[in-house]
């Protein structure tokens, strides 16, 4: 297998952190976003969505999207579950990490896509062009707060995402709170059980992935 990557990238972080949780070690290949390496004719031959991560397997099989990669290495490495012990807590797993896909990474791309000058024409990731909308750098600042609101509500009665299980949902969590730095969103002083969750999971040997 191979895995691309760019270390500086958010997305493929959560994958480089799912895997070290498991102790999973795969052949890596650097793709160079900065300079557009991605829209190159190589790396779109293998993936036309033009984005890492994505995990090619022996047989020459294509995965992206960090969910389908990471359910691809839960199934062949289940040792360490990271996406649910029980049929109730994968479901609660899931729902979990779909909603901080939602209200984190994609709240976090329009604020920064939208407003950085470097992503002119490049408000979405892809093989294709959009013009920059301030007013989604504005929204998604705003779904930023009301995620961090939301997450400091939640972990007041509650370890971890889910309960006292370390999840994939810990992992997507801890990556939107290190993306929201890039648009100058950072836990609030009073927010003590979103910093208490933050500490704990940051200081994991995975975190540094």
């Amino acid at each position: 297998m191979k895995f691309y990557d760019c270390t500086t990238a958010p997305s493929p972080r959560r994958v480089r952190i799912f895997m070290a949780e498991k102790g999973i070690e795969i052949d890596t290949v650097q793709i160079d976003l900065a300079n557009g390496e991605q829209f190159s004719e190589e790396f779109k031959a293998i993936n036309p969505l033009c984005e890492v991560p994505l995990l090619v397997l022996e047989d020459g099989t294509s995965i992206s999207q960090i969910s389908a990669i990471c359910r691809y290495l839960e199934e062949i490495y289940p040792d360490n579950p990271l996406l649910g012990r029980t049929p109730v807590e994968r479901a609660v797993v899931e729902s979990s990490n779909q909603q901080l896909q939602m209200n984190g990474f994609a709240a976090g791309a329009e604020a920064f896509r939208n407003a950085t000058p470097g992503f002119k024409n490049r408000a979405m990731p892809g093989p294709h062009n959009y013009s920059q909308i301030p007013e989604l750098a504005e929204r998604g600042q705003q779904r930023l707060d009301n995620l961090f609101s939301d997450l400091e509500a939640h972990l007041a009665n509650s370890q971890y995402i889910v309960g006292d299980y370390y999840s994939i949902a810990d992992i997507s969590a801890l990556c939107v709170v290190d993306f929201a730095k890039w648009v100058k969103k950072r836990i609030p002083e009073d927010y003590s059980n979103l910093q208490r969750w933050y500490d704990q999971v940051s200081s994991r040997p995975s975190a540094k992935a």
